[in-house]
């Protein structure tokens, strides 16, 4: 049995579900209490489990970092919810100096079983300061996972995997995404970290998404499938491991390959995403790896030009066009 739910709603059972299923799981952050969260995604948490089990902080990024990563060191599990992806710019040294390394340091002695929840977006007229995409400035940390799903049911097996990994985890959460829905199975889910999913076979050219571009990329393969081409879209879920074996099978079926992202192109995720393909599958492609992401400026307040520099639909079609001689 599957319910048809919302991406917020799957992420609310997981969380639910965890901290019935083990007393060390406690949730942390602003407003993440009385309140609900800032996106409502702990709504009813509180009254269930109380003070001590789902806790608000003072603003202050860094402390509510340094929090989660101490009681992971003590060993219990926290859920650090950050309001947004722009303000765990203030708690940096936390998480790459001592969440992403203790354990290496201390030779094993210290696990960081903490994950870091936290939404970004794009799209919602929010300015340049808060509508940024920083996965690729996790992602390039050994240490750290980076998880960054784009179904409700991969949000919720893969934030119950997470809780029970013994590592630090960034948990990206784009808000474009929390009232999407869609079936999740019932009952407990858990999605291996680090294992992308074909969410769309196809024999012509391989999409290669993640988060909210993948929606992008599911309306694009519609799209083109009227015009009798037959995409592969392949999610990534999780960007820090990179599911390399899946990427290279689908790029050596296909001997093309497009991939859409939602951050930057410089240094950005579908860099290391193009590394791979042409490291692993050089020799099968018939056609350059063709990159679709922002434009390279900071995210304008304008609805106009902030539409300009986020890439859609179209463009990921056009692009596929293109490689494929109908463009």
């Amino acid at each position: 049995m599957a319910a048809n739910i919302t991406y917020r709603e799957a992420l609310n059972q997981a969380l639910r579900e965890e901290l019935q299923n083990n007393p060390d799981v406690f949730i942390i952050g602003e407003e993440v209490a009385q309140y609900g969260g800032a996106y409502k995604v702990t709504e009813g948490l509180y009254k269930e489990f109380g003070p001590e089990r789902v806790v608000d902080t003072p603003i202050s990024e860094e402390g509510i970092a340094g929090c989660g990563i101490g009681a992971a060191m003590l060993g219990l599990r926290p859920v650090v919810e950050m309001m947004t992806v722009n303000f765990t710019l203030l708690a940096m040294d936390q998480i790459v100096n001592n969440a992403a390394k203790l354990r290496y340091m201390s030779g094993g002695q210290f696990q960081i079983p903490a994950v870091i929840r936290t939404p970004q977006s794009l799209g919602l007229q929010l300015g340049a300061q808060h509508s940024q995409s920083l996965e690729a400035w996790y992602a390039h940390v050994p240490g750290l996972k980076v998880i960054a799903p784009a179904t409700p049911a991969d949000a919720k097996g893969l934030l119950k995997s997470s809780i029970r990994d013994n590592n630090p985890i960034i948990f990206l959460e784009n808000e474009m995404l929390y009232g999407t829905k869609g079936e999740v199975p019932e009952g407990e889910l858990f999605i291996p970290i680090g294992k992308a999913d074909v969410k769309r076979q196809g024999k012509d050219i391989t999409l290669i998404s993640y988060s909210m571009m993948l929606i992008q990329a599911m309306k694009a393969a519609d799209t083109l499938a009227k015009e009798g081409i037959d995409v592969e879209v392949l999610d990534l879920r999780t960007l820090r491991p990179l599911d390399a074996e899946s990427i290279l099978a689908s790029v050596k079926k296909t001997h093309k390959a497009v991939i859409a992202e939602a951050d930057w192109k410089s240094c950005g995720m579908g860099a290391e995403v193009t590394s791979i393909i042409l490291s692993g599958a050089f020799d099968y492609l018939d056609a350059p790896v063709v990159r679709v992401a922002l434009a390279e400026v900071p995210m304008p307040y304008s609805k106009p030009l902030e539409k300009a520099a986020i890439p859609t639909a179209d463009d990921i079609a056009a692009a596929v066009r293109k490689i494929m001689g109908k463009g």
